[in-house]
C-alpha cells in the first residue's frame, strides 16, 4: 500500500550563531519556539497529529527524548507518541523520511517531523584519565587512601575536551570533518579561490533573501526567557569579500589547507518543523498541501570522503524516478563546507568518477547554479546538525512556490560517510 504523502507546512527558528557560553535555547527550547506558531496557524487542534518525531543529535541530558518533551510542551496530549530520530546531519531529513514512510504505508494520516539542535549547549567531556582517578577518589576506604588517590592526580585530568570537537571527529578514520572536507577539495583539484568565492556568494544570497522578505513565511521570531527576540539568521556577513576571506588562515591542515572558518558552515543553535499530511487529513481538516514528496534515498560510502554523499544519495534516486540532474529545477545541497559542495558538483561533471563510482553512461553534466542554493546555505546562517536536513526541504518547497519551479531536489553530506536525498514536486 502506497499513497502520496503532502508537505503541508512548516516553520524554523532563526539560526543562532554559538559564540561563547551556551545560547539562550535548549533543543527542545527551539522546537517549541517555532513549533507554537506554526500549530497556532493550523485549522485542528495540536492532539490531531498522530505521532512526533523529531531529528536531534547533541541530546542534552535534561531533555532525553526531546521529541517527547517538544511535544508535551506543545500541548499535543500525554497521549501523543513522540520519538527521536539520530542520523548525524541527516537526522531532520531522516524524520521526515520516516514520517513518509509511516503516512505511505497508511500506518498515520498526520504526522509533525522536525529537527533542532543547540550546538552551543555541546557539553565539555572529562578526559577519561580523570574519570578514573574521580573513580578511584570515589572508592577509597579511609583517609589514607583518599590521600593515595589525591595525589596521583595530574593536571591533564581536569582539562575537560568540547564535546562537539569529538562528536565531529570520524572515530573510524580519525579524520574531522574539515579534513574530510580538505580531501575532496584536493581529489578534485577545488582552489582556496574558488572555495571562497562560493562562501561570498552564500552569504550575498542569504543577505539578499532577508531584504527582500523572502524568509518571512519560513523563520518564526524567537524570544528568550529574558524577554529579547530573535528574528532573523545572525550569521550573514552582507560585506563579506574574497579579499576578507582571503586573509584567514586554515582550520584543519595547516599551512596549507584550503578550509577555513569563512568557507565553512557555521556552528549554530536552531530548530525546524514540517508538517506532512495524507489525502484523507487534507479532507478531514480542509488542508492546501504545498508538495508532494515523489521519493527519498540514502546512500554510504567511504567516511574520509563523506562530502560527496549527496552525489551517491542524489544521483540514486534521480535514475531510479528516470530523471537526470538537468531535470531538477531547484536544489537544495547543505553546505556543509564550500570544497565539499564544489567537489560534488565537479564529480557529476568527472567522466570517469560518474563511469566508475555513479555506473553512469558518461558525466551527469554542470548544474546551473543559479538552481542551487538560490537563497544562501549553511555557510551563511549555519549548520545545526540535527536541523539542518529538515531546514533544507522546508526552504526548498518554499523557494520552489516562490519561483514558480515544480521538481526540487534536496540532498546532504552526512558524517560517517553518508548521504541523504528527497526529491519534491509542488501541488
Amino acid at each position: 500500500m502506497t499513497r502520496p504523502v503532502y508537505i503541508v507546512d512548516g516553520s524554523r527558528t532563526p539560526f543562532l550563531k554559538a559564540r561563547s557560553g551556551p545560547g539562550p535555547f535548549t533543543p527542545v527550547d527551539l522546537a517549541v519556539q517555532c513549533g507554537r506558531p506554526l500549530l497556532a496557524r493550523q485549522p485542528f487542534a495540536p492532539t490531531a497529529f498522530d505521532q512526533v518525531i523529531l531529528g536531534c543529535v547533541n541530546v542534552i541530558a535534561d531533555e532525553m527524548n526531546p521529541a517527547r518533551v517538544a511535544a508535551l510542551r506543545l500541548g499535543m496530549g500525554e497521549d501523543m507518541v513522540a520519538f527521536t530520530v539520530q542520523i548525524n546531519c541527516g537526522s531532520g531529513m531522516q524524520s521526515i523520511d520516516t514520517a513518509y514512510r509511516y503516512i505511505q504505508q497508511g500506518k498515520g494520516e498526520m504526522i509533525l517531523a522536525g529537527g533542532a539542535e543547540a550546538l552551543s549547549h555541546a557539553p565539555l567531556v572529562w578526559p577519561q584519565q580523570g574519570v578514573r582517578w574521580f573513580a578511584g577518589l570515589a572508592t577509597a576506604k579511609g583517609a589514607l587512601a583518599k590521600l593515595a588517590a589525591i595525589a596521583r592526580a595530574r593536571p591533564a585530568y581536569f582539562k575537560p575536551v568540547i564535546g562537539l570537537e569529538r562528536g565531529l571527529t570520524d572515530p573510524v578514520t580519525d579524520l574531522n570533518m574539515g579534513q574530510t572536507a580538505e580531501k575532496v577539495g584536493h581529489l578534485f583539484g577545488i582552489t582556496r579561490a574558488e572555495a571562497d568565492a562560493y562562501a561570498v556568494e552564500s552569504h550575498k544570497r542569504l543577505a539578499r533573501a532577508q531584504a527582500e522578505g523572502w524568509l518571512k513565511g519560513e523563520v518564526e521570531t524567537a524570544f528568550d526567557r529574558r524577554g529579547q527576540f530573535y528574528d532573523h539568521d545572525d550569521g550573514v556577513r552582507p560585506d563579506s569579500s574574497v579579499e576578507k576571506l582571503a586573509t584567514l588562515k586554515p582550520a584543519f591542515e595547516r599551512p596549507w589547507g584550503q578550509v577555513t572558518p569563512g568557507n565553512s558552515s557555521q556552528i549554530t543553535d536552531g530548530a525546524s518543523w514540517v508538517i506532512l499530511a495524507s489525502d484523507e487529513a487534507l479532507r478531514k481538516h480542509g488542508l492546501t498541501p504545498k508538495a508532494v514528496i515523489v521519493d527519498s534515498q540514502w546512500s554510504a560510502l567511504d567516511p574520509s570522503i563523506m562530502g560527496l554523499g549527496p552525489v551517491l544519495a542524489a544521483t540514486a534516486l534521480l535514475k531510479r524516478n528516470n530523471l537526470t540532474i538537468h531535470d531538477v529545477e531547484t536544489w537544495e545541497l547543505n553546505e556543509a563546507f564550500a570544497s565539499q559542495v564544489l567537489g560534488c558538483l565537479k564529480a557529476w561533471e568527472d567522466e570517469r568518477f560518474c563511469r566508475e563510482i555513479l555506473q553512469l553512461d558518461g558525466a551527469a553534466g554542470a548544474i546551473d547554479r543559479a538552481r542551487l542554493n538560490v537563497d544562501g546555505g549553511a555557510i551563511s546562517l549555519g549548520h545545526p546538525v540535527g536541523t539542518s536536513g529538515n531546514r533544507i526541504v522546508l526552504h526548498l518547497v518554499n523557494a520552489m512556490k516562490r519561483l514558480g519551479t515544480r521538481r526540487g531536489l534536496a540532498t546532504e553530506c552526512i558524517g560517517g560517510g553518508l548521504g541523504g536525498a528527497m526529491l519534491i514536486e509542488t501541488v
